[in-house]
């Protein structure tokens, strides 16, 4: 299998081989699996050539899909104790179908408790792993599929974030929890929130969210049955909704958030972007009584490590977090006509902590 040539120098490289392999059903004969190509992004036309894929009952085919970010991944074999996930039953004589994802160059491993997998897994999000099994089960066809996901310069981008720090070795982290990326200015960004809660407000709310992600608004929506017109793209900027609201006040507010971004307005911080604040382990040390759970704290790899070294203990961190984080909005609202509640929430949307 040859990998794209120079010519052919496109962002994301994906290429699919269909291998021969023995079907010991069929007493070890070798059924010949005709051998196709995707379409490149780069292609007019698709590739023209023998059908595609393996018939019913002819062999098991092995797939190996791999992935360049940034620009043309060159992948390993895969080894033979590569850990596979996603494993499927067997099923009316069809072989179990695995998905096996490994990291190529560029794309980190995690190694400690954190945002990432530890173990030495791939340091790939959620969302992203359930795009990628989604888009191989559209492939069709039966046997193993190898996805490598590699990242041009990554080990070296790498070294100017905080991904040694989480424990994300080697690489960068494949993250995200829509898998589409907005670009903005942070005036922009503003101004829309401003604008959602006028709208808000000409719609007769009494009661809007500002959340800083999907999965926060998602949470808070359920929790209290809002529409989508009461729902503020907070994002970063909580000081932008808490000084606006302070001007125009509504009379409910609730802000949703992941742990991380809340134990930073928890601290006083009004702009949650982890390049203008960063979680103050110490802060969160000096929340529970025992000394003990507070040193282990101290040394947490990040929030949610924290809140899950409190959790053990029978401490209720996110509770406390959700407490201080009550404060700061209040203080910032200076006495208006506001009420506020805070809902603190882990990755998975689980809510772990609320005050108001």
């Amino acid at each position: 299998m040859r990998p794209p040539s120079s010519k052919h120098d496109h962002a994301t490289a994906s290429w699919l081989d269909d291998r021969r392999l023995r079907d010991r059903r069929d007493g070890g004969r070798l059924h010949g699996a005709a051998h196709r190509r995707l379409p490149r992004p780069c292609d007019d036309h698709p590739a023209q050539g023998p059908a595609s894929g393996v018939r019913a009952g002819q062999g098991v085919a092995r797939r190996r899909l791999r992935l360049g970010l940034g620009g043309q991944g060159r992948g390993r074999r895969p080894r033979r104790d590569a850990r596979r996930a996603d494993h499927l039953d067997r099923t009316a004589g069809r072989p179990r179908r695995r998905r096996h994802v490994r990291g190529g160059p560029g794309r980190g491993h995690g190694h400690q408790a954190g945002p990432a997998p530890g173990g030495g897994e791939p340091a790939i999000n959620p969302v992203p792993r359930r795009m990628m099994a989604e888009h191989i089960a559209a492939i069709g066809g039966h046997g193993d599929v190898v996805v490598e996901i590699s990242v041009e310069h990554g080990e070296e981008l790498a070294r100017r974030t905080w991904n040694p720090r989480l424990g994300i070795l080697g690489g960068l982290s494949i993250l995200g929890t829509t898998g589409i990326v907005v670009p903005y200015s942070c005036s922009a960004w503003i101004d829309s929130i401003r604008r959602g809660v006028d709208v808000a407000i000409a719609a007769g709310r009494t009661h809007v969210a500002g959340c800083t992600g999907s999965t926060s608004e998602r949470v808070a929506a359920e929790l209290y049955g809002l529409p989508d017109d009461a729902l503020l793209d907070m994002g970063d900027f909580a000081g932008a909704v808490l000084k606006y609201l302070r001007r125009h006040p509504v009379p409910r507010l609730t802000i949703a958030g992941g742990v991380g971004k809340l134990s930073k307005l928890a601290d006083g911080h009004l702009d949650l972007h982890s390049g203008r604040s960063q979680v103050n382990l110490g802060l969160l040390a000096g929340l529970v009584a025992a000394p003990e759970l507070a040193e282990r704290i101290r040394g947490a790899n990040t929030a949610l490590h924290a809140l899950r070294l409190a959790e053990e203990a029978g401490e209720p961190l996110g509770d406390l977090v959700a407490e201080r984080a009550h404060a700061t909005a209040a203080g910032v609202l200076r006495g208006a006509p506001v009420e506020v509640d805070v809902v603190v929430i882990d990755r998975a949307g689980t809510i772990v902590g609320r005050h108001g």
